[in-house]
């Protein structure tokens, strides 16, 4: 990696934005002084020795690599010439033809991380267009493996099915938290510990399916041939349509990924 790259984060102060470059800089992949970040409207106190701004097309001016980390919703208002400098997006539902187009760069990447990137835990599937070249890819793969773990993908398609399956980040998880907590609580347990209880829980289940590399059936199978305790939950839980409510709400995230791309 070419550390005099300079990179701009346009919407640097959001959480997203924010925690991209604070990836970076720990990874050595851009030096303070060639990072350019910009805001709306109160300057963010963090990253003092970059450069800080409102104007986004200054921030594209002074960079090599522009990554836009804005809501779809605000796009509208981001007005920029890219100059067929390498353009990655965030942004969820956004297409590759709408950003070439608007941004006038044929270089386009588009990404989908989620919020775990704020500690390096990020999974991020990307596609790039046709004209993005390998040392462009290198470039990606080095920034989003800096946030966690990437993969490129075959099709935008795969990008919108992954928006609100690994794109929620911990949204999901923290929905099976929630649930637990408050049946915990209501059989007397206090907050803390039914906190505790299952953010270790969660916690302790990630790193055991990192390291042992088992597919997830295969951990459910074996709890429920064991015929203990956990067996009667599993089944209780399945029967009452766990797998269908999960496929529903997947699919319902589809649909709407794919229609906020439709509208771009």
């Amino acid at each position: 990696m070419n550390v005099s790259l300079r990179i701009g984060v346009i919407g640097a102060a959001g959480w997203l934005g924010g925690a991209i470059a604070n990836s970076m800089l720990n990874a050595g992949i851009v030096r303070s002084e060639h990072l350019s970040l910009s805001y709306r409207s109160a300057k963010p106190e963090r990253f003092p020795s970059a450069f800080w701004t409102t104007d986004n097309q200054e921030l594209v001016d002074r960079s090599d690599v522009v990554i836009m980390s804005v809501r779809p919703q605000d796009w509208d208002a981001v007005s920029i010439d890219a100059k067929q400098k390498l353009l990655i997006s965030v942004m969820a539902g956004i297409r590759i033809s709408a950003l070439r187009e608007r941004h006038k760069t044929e270089r386009v990447v588009r990404t989908l991380p989620n919020a775990a990137a704020e500690v390096s835990m990020s999974y991020t599937p990307w596609i790039a267009s046709k004209a993005v070249q390998e040392h462009d890819r290198d470039i990606v793969r080095a920034i989003f493996s800096a946030c966690g773990i990437q993969d490129e993908v075959k099709s935008e398609r795969d990008i919108d099915y992954l928006t609100g399956f690994s794109g929620t980040g911990p949204a999901f998880p923290s929905l099976l938290a929630s649930a637990m907590m408050e049946h915990a609580v209501g059989h007397g347990l206090s907050v803390d510990v039914a906190r505790r209880a299952v953010v270790t829980l969660l916690a302790g289940t990630g790193r055991l399916l990192e390291k042992r590399q088992e597919c997830p059936n295969d951990i459910v199978r074996a709890f429920v041939d064991y015929r203990g305790v956990t067996a009667a939950a599993i089944e209780e839980m399945l029967a009452a349509g766990l797998n269908d409510a999960v496929s529903r709400g997947l699919t319902v995230a589809f649909k709407k990924s794919e229609s906020m791309g439709d509208s771009s």
